[in-house]
């Protein structure tokens, strides 16, 4: 029988079946009914245009990414077991080509980059332990080394990072899902709290853009559309337009400008959908489907174009990996 990941539980458990189906072209949230300029996808070309590119050698769901000058990293996840795997994908080649493993198997673990460092947090070990664990990879020298840990142990968070702070958001323990934010400073391997999110959220995701950090989607007793954005020198929320699809289980990228939000799961479907958030105008637009819905993947943005990578669609853990270009 299948291992399903803390994602599919928690989905299972609001009422979203992990075999739901995914929304047909027709059904797709904002799809443009008319454009002049069509991608041989039968796209409209001002959505942008999607691309299959080389699997990842490893299937698996609940997984993060990070990326450093020009290569992104797949680690961790679910597959089976619980996985330690780091594998890194090359754009300009087109090839992956296998790490040393994260010391730490986990899941719904979350990344942040600093100073070319990329930093590993929290997540799920097997049976469902859930930890506070911090590891950092130096892509330099194919090594990695363990760091403080974060302060609250948790699944399902998200990351983003501000001037050089990596903050660790939201997430889920045994006891319940958490507004938790915590502040790790690589300079002095330290951790401090921050003020907590307006509300308890589980399994979102984020972007950062002009030093504002943009917190998308989750769920709690349902799936949000909720956007809001921690200003970090003030140590204060704010509530931003909502996207037009309530999901969790996303990815989110920031790319020209803008938040990406990439996937994910609702109570209907596993989806396809895609939208960007401009947050000059506070709105959010349509952009083109994934071509494999799929929930629990991971992103990451290299040289102007964003990377889908991995994921689940409802039946298996996935190796897709698909770009998008605006």
């Amino acid at each position: 029988m299948r291992l399903l990941s803390v994602f599919a539980v928690a989905l299972l458990a609001i009422g979203c079946s992990s075999h739901s189906a995914a929304p047909t072209p027709g059904n797709r949230s904002g799809a443009a009914s008319q454009a002049p300029l069509l991608s041989s996808q039968g796209v409209p070309l001002s959505l942008g245009r999607w691309t299959t590119k080389a699997s990842m050698p490893t299937a698996r769901t609940s997984l993060a990414a990070g990326t450093v000058n020009g290569i992104l990293y797949a680690i961790g996840g679910l597959n089976g077991p619980v996985l330690s795997t780091d594998e890194a994908y090359n754009p300009a080649t087109d090839t992956w080509t296998t790490k040393a493993p994260m010391p730490t198997a986990r899941e719904g673990l979350a990344v942040g980059v600093v100073s070319g460092i990329i930093y590993a947090v929290g997540g799920w070990a097997s049976g469902g332990v859930v930890l506070n664990t911090v590891e950092a990879y130096d892509p330099s020298t194919d090594t990695w080394t363990a760091k403080t840990s974060m302060p609250t142990a948790r699944g399902g968070l998200t990351v983003g990072v501000v001037h050089g702070v990596l903050y660790a958001i939201g997430g889920q323990t045994s006891e319940g899902i958490l507004n938790t934010v915590e502040a790790y400073s690589p300079a002095t391997n330290t951790w401090t709290t921050g003020a907590s999110m307006p509300g308890r959220r589980a399994f979102p995701a984020a972007g950062v853009i002009k030093g504002a950090l943009y917190v998308a989607g989750g769920y709690l007793s349902g799936f949000f559309e909720r956007v809001q954005a921690f200003d970090s020198t003030t140590n204060t929320w704010t509530d931003k337009g909502p996207m037009s699809t309530r999901r969790c289980c996303l990815a989110a990228e920031v790319l020209g400008g803008k938040l990406y939000a990439v996937g994910g799961a609702n109570r209907q479907h596993i989806l396809s959908t895609v939208e960007a958030y401009n947050p000059a105008t506070n709105t959010w637009m349509p952009k083109a489907s994934l071509p494999t819905a799929r929930y629990g993947l991971a992103a990451g943005v290299i040289n102007g174009t964003l990377y889908a990578v991995g994921g689940d669609d409802g039946t298996k853990a996935l190796d897709a990996v698909e770009a998008f270009n605006p």
